[in-house]
């Protein structure tokens, strides 16, 4: 058997040693460290809360052993229960056949004012359009499906025309189009609103005159505003996704509903390698619509639907409930693990930056922010586009080939510069490295326009990640200097007598497969409104009174509006910054969007308890049987239960609804002799605020490294 014990944290300058005075040096050390997995010590990563020795498991050995569940404002816990229509929706066809029927009205006031503005060839057209659509015509293949007015050069006439029909005639939808001879012409269409109509006219025009034909070519999307005034024009649901990031997920669905993925609002993304529920709005979406989705959607499901009058903002959540399963538990006694996980519970444990904060490829993001702070704008841009070992390493056969294709795909561009077949074989996931080429094909060698075409949340990942680098070593600092056990003066710590202030602070984080995509293995917001905090400074009265303890004291991360402790800590991100040829209070180059001096920093707890936090031990014999229960296997076994008592009107008594193939998710204890060998799991479960890392509180609990290539090791 094997315990794994606590090791003893290095000397906080010994970290330093290979770091540099000079940008030459800076250099060599990228390149070493491309060389090497990164480890946590590389980022700061190094110290314990508690001297309980810790035990072998293994984390994330599969999705469903990783549960995020997301805590709202209100702190309650997002959950899928239900895939019902809401009532306020199913009046939708009476709204269509109303619609329909005010087509047949009389509309002579409004077709003489059309004859004045449009002369009297088109007021007929019009018109007969309308009878044609009031005797049912446009069910009719034969009948007129739409109708082109006369052709007109003039741009303000055209807009008039428009504008009439955004306000008399909500059921039509009108665009611009070009006649045979290339002049310009208004088209005007029947939608009634429902679905089928409502897609197709949301969509935008992809050419002009020649390139497709008027009936085929799909309509613009201005003035179809037929939203039903008594509905909430966000639709609001639960999304429950397995091995899929947030971004992914809504990227697949919105393909199946022709919107883009930005008309989607979410408080914050979750951890691909797992199975996550969380809250999400899309803007003028009706449920049928979504509802229809789940029988063709591949590990995601949406419910819980309902109409509210905002969108989701990043941001907008207390955080996140986590059910952890490790697996494979190895220790010399039972009594080590119960007394860890009661440790971690009670101590709870230091609120590092994870490593998926800092990437998983061989180039650390945080080692590009650091290029970016000096201005190094080719140097930036290479780290980014260049061959790198981690491309080769990942999880399974298939993807193992994959990171080879694309490895071979950044060595061609490194030898040939051939950026168009450089875009055709690179894969659309890596929208930095895309974006960047894209640029670069426009504006050769102009390499900080390249850098500015990445997505700015994306691009600012890298000088985030440099920020929380500082901020991981100072707390090591902290933590080795003066213990856990209480303030000392010149810590930082809340004021609890100023309310906070809202501050812009973007946050983002690196994925497992390198795409710039969040990974939350993390209770992550990504804020784009975040509350900063005063602060005071701890003098020699606060530790009389005893007013703070070590759970209050926070560290900043460098910007324009915040203050460093008044003690050794703050040497730290000084001589850290120094060395990396980087200033925290001035710009050096032109590009204020690659300064902390433009960022306004925050401040972060440097410790973190779990909130209701409970844990279980499991034996297991099987290790491809689920031990905990996702929302996925919830809404199964309650849909496999309603069937049944439908079916079954004389067991309708009968509630325990034990059906073949439900799977109970609690593990009985198999007495058997001839059974697998039984194997012990620990599963966790507690609360974390935003921007807490749970993969920070299994290090404390296993102490143990949190890598994806240690635990990898460990499922061999």
């Amino acid at each position: 058997m094997w315990i794994a014990t606590k090791t003893t944290p290095k000397p906080y300058y010994s970290l330093h040693s290979h770091l540099h005075c000079s940008t030459v040096e800076s250099r060599r050390y990228v390149v070493a460290m491309a060389k090497k997995n990164l480890e946590e010590s590389d980022v700061g990563i190094n110290c314990y809360v508690s001297s309980l020795p810790g035990f072998r498991a293994i984390l994330k050995q599969r999705y469903a052993d990783f549960i995020v569940h997301e805590v709202d404002s209100n702190m309650k816990v997002v959950r899928l229960t239900s895939f019902d229509i809401p009532a306020e929706d199913n009046d939708e066809k009476e709204e269509e056949e109303k619609d329909k029927n005010s087509t047949d009205q009389s509309f002579g006031k409004e077709i003489e004012a059309f004859r004045l503005i449009a002369g009297e060839k088109d007021a007929e057209m019009l018109e007969g359009f309308l009878k044609s659509i009031g005797n049912g015509a446009e069910n009719n293949s034969e009948g007129p499906k739409l109708i082109i007015l006369s052709p007109v050069a003039d741009k303000a006439h055209r807009t008039e025309v428009h504008n009439f029909f955004k306000k008399n005639f909500k059921f039509f939808i009108t665009d611009t189009v070009e006649d045979s001879n290339g002049i310009k012409c208004v088209r005007v269409r029947f939608c009634l609103g429902g679905e089928d109509s409502r897609s197709q006219c949301g969509k935008k025009r992809k050419g002009r005159g020649g390139k497709s034909s008027n009936n085929d070519r799909p309509f613009d999307s201005r003035g179809s505003d037929n939203w039903p005034e008594h509905l909430g024009k966000f639709l609001r649901f639960n999304l429950c996704k397995e091995n899929k990031d947030t971004q992914d997920a809504l990227g697949v669905i919105g393909k199946m509903l022709g919107i883009q993925v930005r008309s989607f609002g979410f408080s914050g993304t979750k951890d691909k390698r797992s199975v996550s529920t969380q809250r999400v709005t899309v803007f003028k979406q009706r449920v049928k619509k979504l509802a229809s989705l789940n029988n063709r959607l591949f590990g995601i499901k949406v419910g819980d639907f309902s109409y509210v009058n905002e969108g989701l903002l990043l941001g907008q959540l207390f955080g996140n409930h986590f059910t952890i399963t490790l697996r494979g538990v190895v220790t010399d006694s039972k009594d080590n693990v119960k007394s860890a996980a009661d440790g971690l519970g009670r101590n709870g444990f230091i609120n590092y930056f994870g490593l998926q904060r800092f990437g998983s490829g061989s180039i650390p993001t945080h080692l590009i922010g650091a290029a970016l702070l000096r201005g190094e704008w080719e140097d930036a841009s290479k780290l980014i586009l260049d061959p790198r070992d981690g491309d080769i390493l990942f999880y399974s056969f298939f993807l193992i080939l994959l990171r080879y294709e694309v490895r071979e795909v950044r060595e061609y561009y490194k030898k040939t510069g051939d950026i168009d077949k450089t875009l055709r074989d690179l894969p659309r996931y890596l929208v930095a490295e895309r974006s960047m080429l894209q640029c670069l094909k426009k504006c050769p060698g102009n390499f900080l326009q390249a850098l500015r075409a990445i997505p700015r949340t994306l691009r600012m990942m890298y000088v985030h990640s440099y920020q929380s680098y500082l901020w991981n070593h100072a707390a090591t600092m902290r933590v080795q200097k003066h213990g856990t056990a209480q303030v000392v003066l010149g810590d930082l710590v809340y004021n609890k007598d100023s309310p906070p202030e809202k501050l812009v602070q973007n946050d983002i984080h690196i994925s497992e497969d390198d795409s710039i995509c969040c990974m939350d293995e993390i209770s992550e917001s990504a804020a784009s409104a975040e509350d900063i905090h005063h602060v005071k400074i701890i003098n020699s009265d606060d530790i009389l009174e005893g007013s703070y303890n070590f759970d209050d004291i926070v560290l900043p991360l460098p910007g324009s509006r915040i203050i460093y402790p008044e003690n050794e800590i703050s040497d730290v991100y000084r001589e850290l910054a120094k060395k990396d040829s980087i200033s925290l209070c001035e710009t050096v180059h032109g590009a204020k969007e690659f300064s902390l001096t433009s960022m306004t920093g925050a401040y972060r707890k440097v410790f973190q308890r779990p909130i209701d936090f409970t844990w279980e031990l499991i034996s297991y014999s099987d290790s491809t049987i689920p031990l905990a229960e996702t929302d996925f296997d919830a809404i199964s076994k309650t849909k496999a239960c309603s069937n049944h008592l439908e079916n079954n009107e004389s067991d309708k008594k009968d509630l325990s609804c034990s059906l073949d193939g439900v799977d109970d998710p609690k593990v009985q204890f198999n007495s058997n002799s001839d059974a697998l060998p039984t194997q012990v799991a620990l599963k966790l479960g507690f609360t974390l605020p935003s921007s807490c890392y749970a993969t920070m509180a299994i290090r404390e609990l296993l102490k143990t490294s949190t890598s994806v290539a240690f635990h990898k090791s460990l499922n061999v």
